[in-house]
């Protein structure tokens, strides 16, 4: 069929005859043009008509659609990003009329662990210090609100450093503690980034603790913060939503019920709480044609069927090494700081479709719903006179979420809909009309502006295909923005080094890494004025609460997991005594929490004066060992060199070991860490692959 057919309807008609005057009309195609066609042709397809009407009141306060960087460093090598392109990928999430124009940003607050991708740091590794430089989050949300100055900014810890357990699993031994913790990571936003944070969470995806969110109320109110409200507690939708009824307190603590991968449900006892209901982390991937549609039906049906006014795409933007799990998800992809390369994904114009056409504070008409024929509409008002309706046509096969299994196979069928704009926007003369084709490959007719609508006797008729998204909006300030074209994509460097010698840098990291287990950053060594002065030094000497199953080494990758032969060398300086150890490493096979269990060459030296060769991070599958004068507080140089079938190393000038290939990866990337959550520096990091 026509990828768009749209008549308006000259007359009040009714029944039978809307067919026959359907039938003397050319329809209009998607490009303008008007398609003569026989009347033979003429597809027979179900009608129905749909009321939209204001004076019937309204229904719930639209929230905003956002996007979460978090989750474990799912943004990390997007602060790498020479100019123009960084710029230009912050200008299609967050600007206004031009690209996904997000209302909502939801960053990690910082916990030192692993959640997903990677670590994100904390401001307070240690009870008594902290540090707001830490980390990209701050400077991803100043950048947001530089475009955006309206963009609400929600914080979320998903893990916490090791002090605030008091030696257990969990951060709720000292309640007060850790409310303390958390609000100050609020007033450092304030203080040293002029960030006004919105909102704040509990415990990413664990199970709510009543006296700490009442605890975490009180001393936002004592550090006169009420104007930052709390979401519990981005897990389900029980227990949160059953305890708030027989609880008074805890519900006066609460504004915003929050819950993952929703499935399009709430339940009954959430809508009688009265409190928003926000997905506030959803599903955005698109990793092949299966998942495309989900983002677009996602947004229609969360409200439709769940009354839910917000949604929260995980994730921001796919900026993080291919192969770490959940590649392609993202408004956009941008893993390529070293070519400056990146693709707007569809999701962006997705978003667009509602983001560019109502904002917080709109709400939502009480006449939206389901189609007949399969898929949704919603219609949203500003109060003052504006109109926006979002029709989706998703089908089952490309719009399932891989997160997400409980939606149940459903039909959709092309469909002729019309719709009766009645109370005061039966007066509208016209309507634009923003079109997206989505479902197999290419998506070509995303987010395409097609000629206005003109709306006769309040009545506007569209003829809908699968897979397609339409808004109709009496908004004209829509945009499809659009940037030259970035740079080809090139594969990591095959040279790459890295001295680590930056003064007072505006980031803790350096380029390229990514932290998979413990925390990297610029280190300032005042022991060593001279060659070592700027290092680079593994900040964690505690295992963090953890929110995935954390490896018990300290380990953070670079480079690109297809290398094979590899020459790395690296200084190294150990700081724990007897018990401690670093590494180098080459073919290094897994990411996010499985890095537990990754596989490699890893070549390590030891306090206790030994060098071990294992091919896992456990260092449980051991290969070579031998005893060498190696002590502690001193530098030392390790070399790993990887050619064709065998693997030698160096330890300053002597060559140690060599070893055959045969137990280890084929492939992998290169990385860099310590034995045990442990103090340890490296300096003069090299490649050769």
């Amino acid at each position: 069929m026509f990828p768009c057919k749209i008549w308006t309807k000259c007359l009040q008609v009714k029944g039978r005859l809307l067919p026959w005057l359907l039938l003397l009309l050319s329809p209009l195609s998607a490009t303008g043009s008007f398609i003569h066609r026989k009347y033979a042709f003429l597809p027979n397809l179900p009608n129905f008509q749909y009321i939209l009407d204001d004076s019937r009141g309204f229904g719930r306060v639209f929230d905003g659609i956002g996007g979460m960087s978090s989750g474990g460093a799912a943004s990390r090598l997007l602060v790498n990003y020479p100019e123009p392109q960084r710029s230009e990928i912050l200008d299609y999430l967050f600007k206004p009329n031009f690209g996904a124009s997000l209302h909502i940003l939801k960053v990690e607050i910082g916990g030192d662990g692993q959640t997903a991708d990677g670590t994100e740091p904390s401001h307070m590794h240690q009870h008594d210090e902290d540090d707001y430089r830490r980390g990209y989050e701050w400077w991803l949300m100043k950048e947001a609100k530089k475009r955006n100055p309206h963009i609400k900014l929600v914080g979320l810890p998903w893990s916490f450093p090791g002090w605030i357990g008091q030696g257990k699993s969990h951060p709720f031994s000292n309640l007060t503690m850790t409310a303390l913790y958390v609000v100050s990571w609020i007033m450092g936003a304030k203080k040293h980034h002029k960030l006004d944070i919105d909102y704040v969470g509990i415990w990413n995806e664990k199970n709510p603790e009543k006296e700490y969110i009442q605890m975490l109320r009180k001393i936002l109110n004592e550090k006169k913060l009420h104007r930052v409200k709390i979401i519990a507690n981005d897990y389900t939708w029980a227990p949160i939503s059953f305890v708030l009824e027989k609880d008074q307190e805890l519900k006066d603590s609460i504004d915003i019920i929050g819950v993952h991968y929703t499935a399009n449900q709430s339940n009954s006892n959430a809508l009688e709480t009265k409190k928003k209901l926000w997905s506030s982390e959803d599903c955005n991937i698109f990793k092949d044609e299966t998942g495309t549609g989900f983002w677009a039906r996602n947004l229609n049906q969360n409200y439709v069927i769940g009354q839910i006014t917000s949604t929260i795409a995980w994730n921001l933007v796919g900026s993080y090494y291919p192969q770490l799990p959940f590649e392609k998800d993202g408004m956009l992809t941008a893993k390529e700081p070293w070519s400056g390369h990146y693709v707007v994904e569809a999701p962006t114009w997705i978003s667009a479709h509602t983001t560019q056409f109502a904002q917080p504070g709109w709400k939502y008409l009480k006449t939206v719903g389901l189609l007949k024929e399969g898929g949704s509409y919603v219609a949203l008002a500003d109060g003052l006179g504006n109109l926006t309706i979002i029709i989706e046509t998703m089908s089952f096969p490309f719009s399932q979420c891989v997160k997400n299994n409980d939606i149940h196979p459903f039909k959709v069928s092309e469909q002729i809909t019309t719709f009766s704009l009645q109370g005061t926007f039966n007066g509208l003369a016209m309507l634009q009309v923003w079109y997206s084709k989505l479902g197999k490959q290419p998506w070509n007719d995303t987010f395409k502006q097609l000629p206005p609508l003109k709306v006769i006797d309040g009545i506007v008729t569209l003829q809908l295909g699968l897979d397609e998204l339409y808004t109709l909006t009496t908004l004209t300030t829509g945009k499809k923005g659009k940037h030259p074209i970035p740079p080809k994509s090139k594969p990591f460097p095959s040279k790459y080094k890295d001295d680590f010698n930056v003064g007072d840098q505006c980031f803790s990291a350096a380029p390229n890494f990514a932290d998979q287990a413990g925390v990297f950053e610029y280190y300032t060594n005042e022991q060593d004025t001279e060659e070592h002065a700027f290092t680079y030094r593994q900040m964690l000497n505690q295992r963090p609460i953890t929110w995935a199953d954390d490896a018990e080494q300290t380990i953070s990758i670079i480079g690109n997991q297809n290398w094979k032969d590899v020459k790395i060398s690296c200084d190294v300086f150990m700081e724990s005594s007897m018990t401690g150890g670093m590494f180098i490493a080459a073919r290094v096979n897994t990411g996010r929490s499985f890095f537990r269990n990754a596989q490699g060459v890893f070549f390590w030296i030891l306090a206790n004066g030994t060098y071990e060769i294992t091919s896992d991070l456990a260092a449980t599958k051991l290969i070579k060992r031998g005893d060498y004068n190696i002590t502690v507080e001193r530098w030392h140089t390790l070399t790993l060199v990887i050619s064709e079938a065998s693997a030698y190393g160096m330890l300053n000038t002597t060559h140690l070991w060599t070893t055959s290939l045969k137990p280890f990866p084929k492939t992998g990337w290169a990385a860099i860490g310590t034995r045990s959550f442990e103090f340890g520096q490296f300096d003069n990091f090299h490649i050769d692959a």
